[in-house]
């Protein structure tokens, strides 16, 4: 398949590509800081909650009681650390709010509407994210767009690899059954960009504020820009 061919897949970041970054960064984040001591003191016991704290003494490489593993966490909030086991326990606190209605995901018009176009056109969809699986379908399943979880067919958090390594990409492209030049990768981030094209996935960079530069990416403002 040439680069110019159509892509039969699609696999798109969403914090700055299809959700804006500030509901991420002023919605989600406080809240799940606000409510992380409470809800560790609370469910600390259950077994989901229980296996993350137990990676996050193995990240810190000490064994942490619950209080310092609570403490570390907000560290890691207040860093923007990608932390696996603290994306999941975001997410299970984020549920908590997306279900009693505290808040809907946030996604743009344009990426909603191509979103529905592509799936009808057939195209393949998913999302890297470095926020949990739990966290993804959370966002797409409460927005305000309604339900939009049917459109994807993949989840991919960073437990499949780190979103700025090559090799997070080469093993996203074996789970979704194409050959990397059939997948086009839609992020705000250069070097997710890079990353993903040294894989040999396509890229477009979303530069929705005018802020973002990557060199050697197509680029688009919105998704309507995009050429799949």
């Amino acid at each position: 398949m040439s680069d110019s061919a159509p892509a039969r897949a699609i696999l798109t970041d969403i914090e700055g590509t299809t959700s804006s970054l500030s509901f991420v960064k002023d919605v989600l984040f406080p809240y799940a800081r606000e409510r992380m001591d409470e809800f560790i003191r609370e469910h600390g016991d259950e077994p989901p909650v229980r296996r993350e704290l137990g990676a996050v003494s193995e990240l810190a490489g000490k064994p942490l009681s619950d209080r310092e593993a609570t403490a570390q966490l907000l560290e890691w909030i207040d860093e923007d650390r990608k932390a696996t086991p603290l994306k999941a326990l975001q997410g299970m606190i984020w549920e908590h709010g997306y279900r009693q209605g505290d808040f809907k995901g946030h996604v743009y018009e344009d990426a909603a509407r191509r979103l529905y176009e592509w799936a009808d056109a057939g195209l393949r969809l998913c999302v890297f994210s470095s926020g949990s699986v739990q966290a993804q379908k959370l966002l797409f399943g409460h927005s305000e767009a309604g339900d939009l979880t049917p459109l994807f067919s993949g989840w991919f958090d960073t437990r499949i690899g780190a979103k700025h390594e090559a090799e997070a990409y080469r093993r996203i492209a074996g789970e979704i059954g194409l050959p990397p030049n059939e997948i086009l990768f839609l992020s705000d981030i250069d070097r997710e960009l890079d990353a993903a094209a040294a894989a040999g996935l396509r890229t477009t960079l979303l530069n929705r504020d005018g802020q973002c530069a990557a060199e050697g990416h197509p680029v688009a403002t919105n998704f309507d820009e995009v050429r799949p």
